[in-house]
Order: C-alpha cells, then sequence, then structure tokens
C-alpha cells in the first residue's frame, strides 16, 4: 500500500507544493488515480465520494505532464459556479512553480473579464456547461488541442440537467484527449456516455464510508451575505464560553474576517495556505493554551489541528462537499463532550444544505440568529458569576485599597457603574449591533421525476400512486406536484425516495429506463429549449 506522495513517482516541484499545502499521505482515490495517469494516458471512470481528494488526484498528474504553452489542454467541467472557483484555486495551488495559467469560467460573473483573461492564454479552464457553451458559440474558446477531458461531480451534473450540454461540448473535442470522469456514483447516464465517447476506459473505485456526526449538535441560521459578519459576532458575544474554529472558503475571506474580528477586539488569528510555518505554530500555540478563543481557517490549513475541547465550529461559508462538512464539525463533539456547528446559509446555498442533509442523514435544524436583548443578558450575567466567583475565592484583596479610595466620599452605585464604564465602554451597548434583515431560506431537498407513462396508459392520479406504492414501497404522501400528460408524468419525491423509486421501476437494465430525473423545468418537458437557456445563465 503507497504511503506517501514520493512513492506515487512526482515531480519535486510537485512535491513541495504538495508540502506547502499541508498533504502528508495520499487518500484512496489519489493512490490509484496518480500512478494510473503518471504511467499512460488512460481514459478513466473514478468513483469515490466528494471531499476524498479527487481534484488534487487528476489536478497533480495533469500538472505534471502539460506542456504549457498558453492553448486550453484540459478543461474541467463542474455543475456549480463554487465549485468551479474551489477546483480552479486548488489547481492553481498545486501547479507549484510551474508556468500554468488556469481560468475559472462560469455564470454570474462578467463573460468580457472572463474573455479578456482568455485571450491572455490559459493552459487549464474550469467552468460550468452553461459558461463554456457561451464562451464556445462566441469561437472564445477552442477545444481542439485537449489533452484532457475531466467532468467532475457526474452525478451532480446528470441531477441538474446539464447531460446534453455536456455532450453538446464533447461533440467540439478533438478525439485524441483523454476522459476523466469523477463522481460519487455512478448513474446509467453517465456510463452510457462514457461508452459513446471513450473506446476503452479504466473503472477505479473507492469503497463509500459511512459518515457520521453523532457527538455534534447541528444547527443552521438563515442569513443574507451581507449580515454573515454581524451574525458571526452575535453568535460569539451569546456564547461567553466560545472556543471555536471559524471556517471560511478562500484565504481572502479568512484575512477579512479575521481583520474585522480584531477590530471588535476579539482574541482571534487566521489559519491559511500563505502563513508562515513560524506563524502557524505561534497560532496554533496561542489558540491550544485558549489564550486565543477564535481561530478562523481555511479547511485545508485546518488539516493537522489536533484540539479536543472545543466548543464549537461555524461554517462562515457552507463548505461544498458533504464529506467536507463532516471532517469540519468534527473537531467539535470529541472527548465524549457535546459540541455544536452552526452554519450560514443564504438563500443561494439552499441547496447545498438540503444535498449535506441527505447524504450524512443529520438533523441540522434551523434557528432564530441570537437577538441583541439576549446577547446583552447573557453577557450580564456572565460578568455577574465571574465577580461572585472572585468574591467567593476572596481572589480581590490586591485592589481593596484602590477600591477604597474610589469609594471615599461618593455613592458605590455611581463608581460602581463609572468604573463599567471606563473597563467595558460600549460593550453593553444596544448600538453596537448592526440590524439584521430577515431571510427565508428554502430547503427544498425533493426532485423532479419524469415517467414515461401517462393518460394513454390508463394511468391516473390514483393508479400510479398505487403503482408505486407497489413497486418502490413508497408511501402516497411522499409523492407531490403530480403531473399526467398523455405520453409521460411528473411528480416530485424527496431524494431518498426518488432512489428507490428508479431503482425499482428500472430493473431491467436492456430496456429504456421507464424513470428518469427531469431535465426540464418543473411543470414542462423532460429537456425544453427554455429550461436549458435559464441553466446556461
Amino acid at each position: 500500500m503507497t504511503k506517501t506522495f514520493e512513492e506515487l513517482g512526482l515531480s519535486k516541484n510537485t512535491l513541495e507544493a504538495i508540502e506547502k499545502k499541508g498533504f502528508t499521505t495520499p487518500s484512496e482515490i489519489q493512490a490509484l488515480v496518480i500512478p494510473e495517469l503518471l504511467k499512460e494516458k488512460t481514459h478513466l471512470i473514478g468513483q469515490a465520494q466528494t471531499g476524498t481528494g479527487k481534484t488534487a488526484a487528476f489536478g497533480l498528474p495533469i500538472i505534471e505532464l502539460l506542456n504549457p504553452n498558453k492553448n486550453v489542454k484540459a478543461i474541467v467541467l463542474t455543475p456549480t459556479r463554487e465549485l468551479a472557483v474551489q477546483v480552479s484555486e486548488e489547481l492553481y495551488s498545486l501547479k507549484g512553480k510551474k508556468d500554468i495559467r488556469v481560468l475559472a469560467v462560469y455564470g454570474g460573473a462578467s463573460i468580457e473579464k472572463q474573455l479578456k483573461s482568455l485571450k491572455k492564454g490559459v493552459d487549464i479552464v474550469v467552468g460550468t456547461p452553461g459558461r463554456v457553451m457561451d464562451m464556445m458559440r462566441k469561437k472564445a474558446l477552442k477545444l481542439d488541442e485537449l489533452e484532457y477531458f475531466i467532468l467532475d461531480e457526474a452525478d451532480e451534473m446528470l441531477n441538474m440537467g446539464f447531460i446534453d450540454d455536456i455532450k453538446e461540448i464533447l461533440k467540439e473535442t478533438n478525439k485524441e484527449k483523454k476522459m476523466l470522469f469523477f463522481s460519487a456514483t455512478m448513474p446509467k447516464e453517465i456510463i452510457n456516455i462514457a461508452k459513446e465517447f471513450m473506446p476503452s476506459y479504466k473503472k477505479l473505485v473507492v469503497e463509500k464510508n459511512e459518515l457520521t456526526t453523532n457527538l455534534t449538535e447541528q444547527i443552521y441560521f438563515e442569513v443574507r451575505l451581507d449580515d454573515k459578519f454581524e451574525a458571526l459576532c452575535r453568535v460569539l458575544d451569546s456564547k461567553p464560553d466560545f472556543y471555536g474554529i471559524v471556517f471560511c472558503r478562500t484565504k481572502h475571506d479568512v484575512d477579512e474576517i479575521t481583520k474585522k474580528l480584531k477590530a471588535r477586539s476579539y482574541d482571534t488569528e487566521a489559519i491559511h495556505g500563505d502563513i508562515t510555518q513560524a506563524q502557524r505554530e505561534k497560532t496554533l500555540d496561542l489558540f491550544k493554551n485558549k489564550i486565543l478563543n477564535v481561530l478562523v481557517a481555511t479547511d485545508v490549513a485546518a488539516r493537522g489541528i489536533d484540539v479536543s475541547d472545543l466548543t464549537h465550529v461555524i461554517n462562515y461559508s457552507i463548505p461544498q462537499e458533504a464529506e467536507s462538512y463532516v471532517h469540519r464539525i468534527g473537531r467539535t463533539g470529541r472527548a465524549g463532550k457535546k459540541g455544536i456547528a452552526i452554519t450560514f446559509v443564504t438563500p443561494r446555498e439552499a441547496n447545498m444544505l438540503a444535498k449535506i442533509r441527505r447524504i450524512t442523514n443529520s438533523d441540522i435544524r434551523r434557528e432564530k440568529i441570537p437577538n441583541v436583548k439576549d446577547i446583552l443578558e447573557a453577557k450580564k450575567e456572565y460578568l455577574l458569576a465571574n465577580v461572585d466567583e472572585i468574591i467567593m475565592e476572596g481572589d480581590y484583596t490586591t485592589y481593596l485599597d484602590l477600591s477604597r479610595k474610589m469609594l471615599k466620599n461618593k455613592n458605590a452605585d455611581v463608581v460602581l457603574a463609572a468604573f463599567l464604564r471606563h473597563v467595558y465602554d460600549d460593550e453593553f451597548s444596544q448600538d453596537k449591533y448592526n440590524e439584521i434583515k430577515d431571510v427565508t431560506v428554502k430547503i427544498d431537498d425533493s426532485t423532479r421525476l419524469f415517467i414515461a407513462m401517462g393518460a394513454r396508459d390508463k394511468l391516473s392520479v390514483k393508479k400510479l400512486l398505487e403503482l408505486i406504492n407497489k413497486k418502490a414501497k413508497v408511501p402516497g404522501r411522499k409523492v407531490k406536484d403530480i403531473k399526467i400528460m398523455e405520453n409521460f408524468s411528473f411528480i416530485s419525491v424527496p431524494l431518498k425516495e426518488a432512489e428507490d423509486i428508479m431503482n425499482a421501476f428500472n430493473k431491467d437494465t436492456t430496456k429504456k429506463p421507464l424513470v428518469e430525473i427531469s431535465t426540464g423545468g418543473k411543470n414542462g418537458s423532460k429537456s425544453s429549449d427554455k429550461g436549458r437557456k435559464r441553466r446556461r445563465r
């Protein structure tokens, strides 16, 4: 069994980049894929859970083998813009001193800026299907010199209705490229694409491990993006004994949050990939000794932090992978102690939270952000408790003379109030806090299924519910928004039940699937032009 990255056959430059990121031992998927890609260019299908290091698994050997000339030699397709940014940043951090340019292209950002960067010359493009196709239509992105075509999170691509787009992109690529598909599961539709576009391929599978979050209480707050920092401060102030890690997605976010927390006098420091080893060790020492009670970190930089008594973990940015979520919150709830994991969720992140809840089978409950009145009451109670403890222990004698001088010929209440004002300034003032606007995050963990049966098959709502219950053992109350059309039907069901229904109805693999995930709009055809245009934006 391979134990080190050196044994995988990587160059000195790549090994230095790996060491800088804090990687020590290859993950299972990395140990399987890296040597396979290094020894021969071959089509690959890699099946492993998200969060197991798939980006480095394909990124390291591609970076190693690419001869950069500022023409697009590799393209990575991802289902979401967040993942596109994450993968591009990961690839950039792995390139070391090699002169490779990586560009993320995705909707919701200026296409002009992305086109301008593309014209300067790019070796690896990471993007969402819609934006990639936009750039191809503008003749700005050419994929006729590809060496590698990578499909990341293939099953999510299927769930989001991008299969037809992927096929269109593939038709515009050169035949000599090698194709790499990575996915947590391998639905038949993905295998069918592989068979259509790959003459032969190797399949590498990492056995799935059960994700557990048993010892951690999990809650989430609905919050607007602009209110996240204010929400963070309220959480910290409402928990006087807070001792934990605040996770951010990027190094820039970590620096910004840390700077703003310090400006509000919180005992905090940052940990990320650009922090020197000496500073990292100093910060961790202060944190372990509880001189600092808040550590702001990225996922990679937090590896190797061995602290067993954290009270809280805060997901300031929701992780893009269920495994990352489990690894983060697993840092609390250790040694038999109950920890609390808090996740901030904006409306755009609702689907990611639903996915995490489904994969981890966790009860992540919604709570309200602490209000100012309750925070101030908690602070006052904490102060009074500390004063009572000092009196009980007799640990005040050093200050008796000063106390008597302060109280001489003065009203004790007035002196104490003035002293508290001097020490705490505006700590107990409501004006210290900004308003947080209410926002509703709709957590929709259901999916739309297309059923190749309709009214012409004498199907009715009642008959369909009876059929689903009989074949898949799914009760009728789980099935919503039923539409019976002439030749086909649509239903909405929770994701778990959707899988049960598809498995039950599609047992005969020699026939065309009877039930599929709908790739069109909620009320329309299975793959309407209107639905596809909406996805591409």
